[in-house]
């Protein structure tokens, strides 16, 4: 949650959004000791300070938050100043004030940013939007921590581009308000991507117009999504959404059993689509098509993970109708592997032509075979446990780009079932990098920068939807989630102890 800090005139009022701030008051002068003080106190922490001589710099009555209130930062000062609860105005800056700005001479990417501290005044600088809101992130936690910061340079950039957390609303309704806490938590955190699980067996939990029977109740109307996106928005969060498929449908199975797939024995197969047939794939194309405007970002997540007729030992005897029309389409020697391929195949084109990115988990990005995955996609690799299950490495020998939301550290699922563990922050704090993508070892340096695994996610899994309530999942991801961010950020080993990073992210939230 936002902490309202106090920073009010005299008289308590406090001044609004481009008001004058005290602008007939006498100009303070930077007080206190001269020396050298601490780097400011963020998680995740900062990566290059360099401290000067000086008083350092905390809101004041006499502090304001200086940009164009109607220019390009207009967004990240209102959010600043309403934090800080002191007023937004036009410059120039002085004493006491915190500056904003562009600058192309940042360097370090986007997300990269400046925060100088001299003579009680703070400037916060860097190429793009995402970069100043970065600095304003660094800013407020240090002071919620400490209560300002020393005078000294700040140099920060992100280690990885893609620093995300996963949400299944699926199979647990969480509603607009918690989502929207769990935004705000991670634009502080430095993260920049929620993907939202939307769809399962259990519930599918969106609004549709094109297909309105196969969603469930309680749902989030397309008015509150819209509301979340626009916050994640504000906060340089992009929303990733996920229809699972060809598996996991179970909710759209039960408004379409006439598309559920049955095995040599007529028995249905738990979740799986009969992607046979041609009434599969338009209703899953409805969806993605429908949706595409809601979710502007860049990537969507296709799923393709747990088709379970895969998991069968001979799935073209187990289902003739999908080996008969594996071998229809492929080639007499094409199997039900080929056919799952070419699904997702198809369904990263539906995508592509909606100018969105594929993401699809590991299991769904098969070796061999007559139909090749293409290459339009990223690997969201979470098990290597699965039939036909492939080391990382083989795909990053391949030229494939991996995202880590390996199961062993980065995986919250409700109710531990399939002897899953909660994670713990320490574990993920001491143990866990971008590279340790399955298990606990990392692959090798060569294959382990970002331009090999663009970064990782942490994924709350609700298979026991029951077992926690939405407040105990708030409360039990917060430090997971924080390590998280911090190894995403800066992979290297810690420079704070376990305990002392724990103590930092409480005072710092």
């Amino acid at each position: 949650m936002v902490l309202t800090l106090s920073a009010c005139s005299d008289d308590g009022s406090g001044a609004g959004e481009g008001g004058d701030g005290g602008e007939s008051s006498a100009v303070p002068t930077p007080t206190g000791p001269s020396r050298k003080g601490p780097a400011p106190a963020a998680v995740p922490s900062v990566r290059d300070w360099k401290p000067v001589r000086g008083p350092g710099w905390n809101p004041s009555r006499h502090t304001r938050v200086v940009a164009d209130p109607e220019g390009p930062l207009a967004d990240e000062g209102k959010l600043l100043a309403r934090e800080l609860n002191v007023p937004f105005t036009k410059g120039p800056a002085r004493t006491a004030d915190v500056e904003l700005a562009l600058d192309d001479g940042v360097g370090g990417g986007r997300e990269a940013y400046e925060l100088s501290s001299r003579k009680g005044q703070v400037k916060i600088s860097a190429s793009d939007h995402a970069g100043v809101f970065y600095g304003t992130r660094t800013l407020l936690q240090s002071v919620r921590a400490q209560g300002g910061v020393a005078d000294g340079t700040v140099r920060d950039r992100p280690d990885r581009p893609q620093r995300g957390f996963m949400l299944d609303i699926a199979r647990k309704h969480f509603s607009a308000e918690w989502i929207e806490d769990r935004i705000r938590e991670m634009g502080d955190l430095k993260l920049n991507q929620l993907q939202l699980h939307i769809s399962d067996d259990q519930a599918f939990r969106v609004e549709s117009t094109s297909h309105p029977e196969v969603v469930s109740s309680p749902r989030l109307t397309k008015a509150q999504m819209r509301r979340i996106v626009k916050l994640a928005e504000s906060r340089h969060i992009a929303v990733i959404p996920e229809i699972d498929s060809p598996g996991h449908l179970g909710a759209v199975l039960k408004a379409h059993p006439e598309l559920q797939l049955k095995d040599e024995s007529g028995q249905p197969t738990e979740g799986a689509i009969d992607i046979s047939d041609p009434g599969a794939a338009k209703i899953v194309d409805d969806l993605l098509r429908e949706y595409a405007d809601l979710f502007p970002g860049k990537y969507w997540h296709l799923g393709g993970d747990e088709y379970l007729a895969l998991a069968k030992e001979d799935p073209e005897e187990s289902y003739p109708q999908l080996a008969e029309k594996a071998r229809e389409e492929h080639g007499k020697k094409a199997g039900v592997q080929d056919l799952a391929a070419q699904w997702l195949n198809d369904r990263a084109e539906t995508v592509r032509k909606e100018g969105k990115k594929p993401q699809v988990w590991n299991d769904g990005v098969h070796a061999g075979g007559e139909v090749k995955v293409h290459r339009d996609r990223q690997i969201a690799y979470w098990t290597g446990k699965e039939a036909g299950e492939r080391d990382p490495v083989e795909y990053l020998k391949e030229g494939w780009k991996l995202i880590n939301l390996n199961d062993e550290y980065l995986y919250y699922v409700l109710g531990q079932p399939n002897d899953f563990t909660y994670p713990t922050g320490r574990r993920i704090y001491e143990q866990w990098t971008p590279a340790v993508l399955r298990g606990t070892k990392p692959v090798p340096k060569s294959l382990s920068g970002p331009e090999h695994i663009p970064g990782g996610r942490f994924a709350v899994w609700c298979d026991r939807a029951g077992a926690q309530t939405p407040q105990q999942v708030a409360d039990g991801i917060r430090m997971p989630l924080a390590a998280t961010a911090q190894k995403l950020w800066n992979p290297g080993k810690p420079a704070l102890s376990w305990e002392d990073f724990k103590k930092l992210a409480m005072r710092a939230s």
